[in-house]
């Protein structure tokens, strides 16, 4: 999902040093990963949680977008756990 502005929360900042992701990363998974699951009705903005493999390691962002604006703000981001994710880390158990 490509959007023209990108925006880390402090949260997502925080995670992403402990979990040792980089927005290198987290940018990658945004543009080329797939949504595994949509919360249209979610406020201020619609969220979305995005899949994908950077440099075999499986990585979900929490990410939200502001269409009026074209800008994504990112919740979270952390590496799936298999004990809650199955079908390749797409669905939740």
């Amino acid at each position: 999902m490509y959007c023209q502005n990108l925006v880390f929360s402090r949260h997502a900042i925080q995670q992403m040093f402990f979990r040792r992701i980089s927005k290198k990363e987290v940018e990658s998974v945004v543009v080329y990963g797939e949504i595994i699951e949509e919360n249209l009705d979610d406020e201020p903005f619609p969220s979305y949680l995005i899949f994908d493999y950077v440099d075999a390691k499986p990585i979900h962002v929490v990410f939200s977008y502001d269409e009026s604006t074209d800008t994504g703000y990112i919740v979270t981001a952390y590496v799936p756990d298999l004990d809650v994710w199955s079908d390749n880390f797409r669905v939740r158990r």
